[in-house]
């Protein structure tokens, strides 16, 4: 066996990217080559080109979107809330390094202003030029690239955007803050009176501890807070999701449409993936029962 980088071996079978999920899991992809690699000063950066997902970015190890299934992620924590604020129009994004999210943002007319906040400004270039895919060959002029912390910028940001996504990478290295309740403060008061924000709050089965602490945080602070769920391949589980908070209560679900193109949202989707199965609204209802005590 020949060791090839930090997270790529080759043996007779062929080239593998092993990703260390947990102590007792890791989960292996079978490559067709090795895009770029790169060292920036935040974080290890990887291109791959696999068999089943296509290509791949990965940071730390860890397998960030793809373009077989990327979309999904990327469309369903930018369109949700996009569609339930009733007039967005300045949008905040936190981390979203590979621009999926922005991307989708820039199919809404009615927005004046994007900026996309991102620590590590390697990540962007490398996907903008190894991943058009998904992170889109043209800039929007409406698009504002900050090369920043997003923890430190939010402190300084007060009642200026209707929307705050926070699309973070797992709570390990530069994104562990972002999962932290003083951060999810400086978010709250960053927002307009009638404004919302949503986080990605990992996988309902691998997960649990981190999705509930997100929700019980983010029920401390905003009146209304609601969470959905989407199936993404790549992510252990399948399973993903999403953390709503509102500082007003959201429209009819069932008066809800959505007309942009994409290729996972649908009308159907936006009123039907708040619906949480049974062990999720449990493992909810501790989470709440506890940040209202």
């Amino acid at each position: 066996m020949t060791r090839l980088s930090k997270y790529i071996h080759q043996d007779e079978a062929g080239l593998w990217l092993t990703e260390h999920e947990k102590d007792h899991m890791r989960i292996s992809y079978k490559l067709k080559s090795v895009l770029y690699e790169h060292q920036s000063p935040f974080q290890h950066i990887l291109v791959v080109d696999s068999h089943d997902f296509g290509k791949m970015l990965v940071l730390d190890g860890a397998v960030q979107t793809t373009t077989l299934d990327g979309f999904i992620y990327n469309e369903m924590i930018a369109h949700v809330p996009l569609t339930l604020h009733p007039h967005p129009e300045k949008v905040l994004i936190i981390g979203g390094g590979d621009c999926g999210v922005a991307r989708e943002a820039c199919k809404y007319a009615k927005l004046k202003e994007i900026v996309q906040v991102e620590i590590d400004e390697h990540v962007v270039r490398t996907c903008k030029q190894h991943l058009p895919e998904i992170a889109g060959r043209e800039d929007d002029p409406r698009v504002q690239y900050v090369y920043a912390d997003g923890v430190e910028y939010v402190k300084n940001a007060e009642n200026e955007f209707d929307v705050i996504i926070i699309d973070s990478s797992d709570p390990v290295g530069p994104a562990v803050q972002l999962f932290e309740i003083d951060f999810y403060r400086n978010v709250k008061k960053a927002l307009k009176p009638d404004g919302l924000m949503v986080c990605q709050s990992q996988s309902p089965i691998f997960h649990r501890d981190i999705m509930s602490q997100t929700y019980g945080n983010i029920r401390s602070l905003f009146p209304h807070v609601h969470m959905y769920t989407a199936v993404v391949p790549t992510y252990p589980g399948g399973l993903w999701s999403y953390t709503l908070g509102s500082n007003r209560p959201l429209p009819d679900l069932a008066a809800v449409t959505f007309d942009k193109p994409a290729q996972y949202v649908s009308t159907e989707i936006v009123r039907s993936c708040f619906g949480l199965p049974g062990f999720v609204r449990d493992s909810l209802k501790k989470a709440e029962e506890a940040a209202i005590k």
